[in-house]
């Protein structure tokens, strides 16, 4: 299946399978930033650090393979020159995956929860990747929260609306979909599910 041959009621269900959005409420959370060479999370992380809700941001990623970028550093740039103080960031970037994303960030997401702090997950709004990998190498955060951004490929944003007839978004949210109830069944992954406002 290429997204092409989709009904719209498929369109409409697997639009709300993979979207991540789950806003935590308008208190302190650490966000966990996941990998990414585009710059839209670090505006979101900026903006929330400035209005009191994010003490603590983990930022995630290694090596971009598009453009050599190394992810985790730059958004430690793009933090820096939004006024974000060292001393409220995490840098992890050896990752080259989401799994890893997580899996090397467990010492800062640990610091988080033991500092009270719930976590909310920062990625495209198709990734639920994310989410999942949070919840398989984390269980001890029985519930988080995810702010999602759309990602922008070939000059063009993918949106919840556009993504069947981008070729990008397409290509990626189909994967998603498919990938996330395959590694559930495998045991690779462990469930979650979106309830009264929150993953758990």
């Amino acid at each position: 299946m290429n997204g092409s041959d989709l009904s719209p009621r498929q369109i409409t269900e697997i639009t709300a399978y993979v979207d991540i959005e789950a806003p935590p409420p308008p208190a302190p959370t650490a966000l966990v930033i996941f990998g990414t060479n585009q710059r839209q999370p670090t505006d979101i992380a900026a903006s929330r650090y400035h209005s009191g809700l994010a003490p603590l941001i983990i930022i995630t990623g290694g090596i971009n393979r598009h453009n050599g970028v190394v992810e985790g550093q730059m958004f430690r740039q793009l933090l820096h020159a939004a006024g974000v103080p060292d001393g409220s960031i995490r840098v992890e970037d050896q990752s080259a995956n989401t799994w890893q994303n997580v899996e090397l960030s467990l010492p800062f997401l640990r610091e988080a929860l033991s500092r009270g702090l719930p976590l909310t997950g920062v990625s495209k709004w198709y990734h639920r990747r994310a989410v999942h990998a949070l919840r398989t190498l984390l269980p001890e955060a029985d519930t988080f929260y995810a702010i999602s951004w759309e990602p922008l490929y070939a000059g063009a944003l993918v949106t919840r609306d556009n993504w069947p007839k981008s070729p990008d978004g397409r290509r990626r949210v189909i994967r998603e979909w498919q990938e996330i109830p395959r590694r559930i069944a495998e045991g690779s992954y462990r469930d979650a599910a979106k309830t009264d406002g929150a993953w758990h």
